[in-house]
């Protein structure tokens, strides 16, 4: 139901907030987040644009949270890197239909809506505390930062 963008996204929004507050550096994204380094830096502006995320340059650099996780919805994420379009008219442009949408339509924009609503209502800090079994990107989060060589690596494997 969601795109792979969004997905990606996603995933970077959890482990910037697993990392709580501490720069994250792209080959560090990528790696933990399996997601190929070109087209990281794409979702980190997108990401940037929406306000979700910040990025600096320099030494003790990288991307963090624009704002805390508490306060950033799964929507939100979704929304800025590829917004899901709810049916307003009939998406086959009959004149007939107009605004009133037909029983398939009027069925998918509900599903919709009911998607909208539980990624409204559910927080990234939400998501990374949930108590599970399993921990969203847990085996793939490196624990130490990732050095020079290993960043070097990391990015030419995920181009």
């Amino acid at each position: 139901m969601i795109s792979q963008t969004a997905e990606y996204a996603l995933r970077i929004a959890v482990y910037l907030a697993s990392l709580e507050g501490k720069p994250a550096t792209t080959a560090q994204i990528a790696l933990a987040t399996k997601t190929p380094s070109g087209y990281l830096s794409k979702i980190l502006r997108n990401l940037a644009r929406g306000g979700l995320v910040q990025s600096q340059r320099g030494l003790h650099g990288g991307s963090t949270l624009a704002r805390p996780a508490q306060q950033m919805t799964v929507w939100d994420v979704v929304d800025a890197v590829d917004p899901i379009r709810r049916i307003r008219t009939c998406p086959l442009g009959l004149k007939s239909h107009g605004v009133s949408l037909c029983p398939l339509h009027r069925r998918l924009d509900s599903a919709i809506a009911s998607i909208e609503s539980a990624f409204r209502a559910t927080t990234i800090a939400e998501v990374v505390a949930e108590p599970s079994k399993s921990k969203p990107l847990t085996d793939s989060i490196p624990t130490e930062p990732a050095s020079g060589l290993v960043a070097a690596r990391v990015l030419r494997r995920n181009k």
